[in-house]
């Protein structure tokens, strides 16, 4: 086998090609063996037969070397097969070691980053916001929502060209930026999380305490103490049971969905 450089440059329009096809099958033949292998060797697959088409020998090997085990978030996947591809460009076979490396290294670090920003904090933020809107019936709900998938879709697919323009050095620049950005969107998404739950959270206790002529209206007290605490009560329960070993969100949302139909009965919670 040969160590030569393949001095074959990767051309934008094969870049975003590569993009879009790891993008529409980055969970192709997803398994519990090799994850998200299949994936992205689909989405390589045009740069290692440019790079090794004429070599059967190295290219069946870089085959098997992009089967092996990859998990990670599917969206910063994209980055990773960018950075991947410069550095084969660039050193061609010889690279292979420093491939399994790098893929090793960023698969673990960046799927935590990318799943609390896409999966939890870009879904939960948008989502809130569009569900708020589409409960009081304007439509701007789903076309917020729309607009958030869409903008998120082809910002998936600007990130394998900037990774292959900045190679590793992107990673280890922005990490600190990274975590910092991060940090910044888990607590905007924590504060809408907090402000939508007296509105999208309807309980209150309907209960009214008479003696000697005298009406206590339990709500009302319970709103001087503090506005929408019912809610926050309720949020703060769900929150404990989620941290629960034996349980789970199916689990909760069945017990939730038994102690508002009791509690309403008994005249509790209305």
């Amino acid at each position: 086998m040969s160590n030569t450089n393949t001095n074959q440059k990767m051309t934008k329009k094969e870049l975003n090609s590569m993009s879009w096809r790891y993008i529409l099958g980055s969970q192709l033949n997803w398994n519990y063996e090799r994850m998200m292998s299949s994936g992205y060797l689909y989405g390589i697959l045009p740069a290692l037969e440019k790079f090794y088409g004429d070599d059967d020998e190295e290219f069946q090997d870089m085959l098997r070397t992009h089967n092996q085990f990859f998990n990670t978030n599917a969206i910063f996947g994209n980055l990773i097969m960018g950075i991947d591809v410069a550095i084969e460009e660039e050193d061609g076979y010889k690279a292979k070691d420093t491939i399994v490396a790098l893929k090793t290294a960023l698969m673990g670090s960046l799927a935590g980053v990318g799943d609390s920003l896409f999966h939890v904090i870009w879904g939960t933020i948008f989502g809130s916001i569009a569900g708020t809107l589409a409960q009081s019936g304007s439509v701007v709900g789903c076309i917020i929502w729309i607009i958030a998938n869409i903008a998120l879709l082809f910002g998936r697919a600007a990130l394998l060209p900037m990774g292959y323009q900045q190679g590793v050095k992107l990673v280890t620049t922005l990490k600190d930026k990274l975590n910092a950005f991060t940090n910044a969107a888990t607590v905007l998404g924590v504060t809408v999380i907090g402000a939508l739950i007296p509105s999208v959270v309807k309980a209150n206790v309907p209960l009214v305490y008479k003696k000697n002529g005298v009406e206590l209206v339990i709500q009302d007290t319970l709103d001087a103490i503090l506005p929408a605490l019912v809610p926050v009560l309720l949020v703060l329960l769900t929150y404990w049971m989620l941290g629960q070993k034996k349980l789970n969100s199916t689990r909760v949302i069945w017990i939730v969905l038994i102690l508002s139909i009791a509690l309403s009965a008994f005249g509790i919670l209305g």
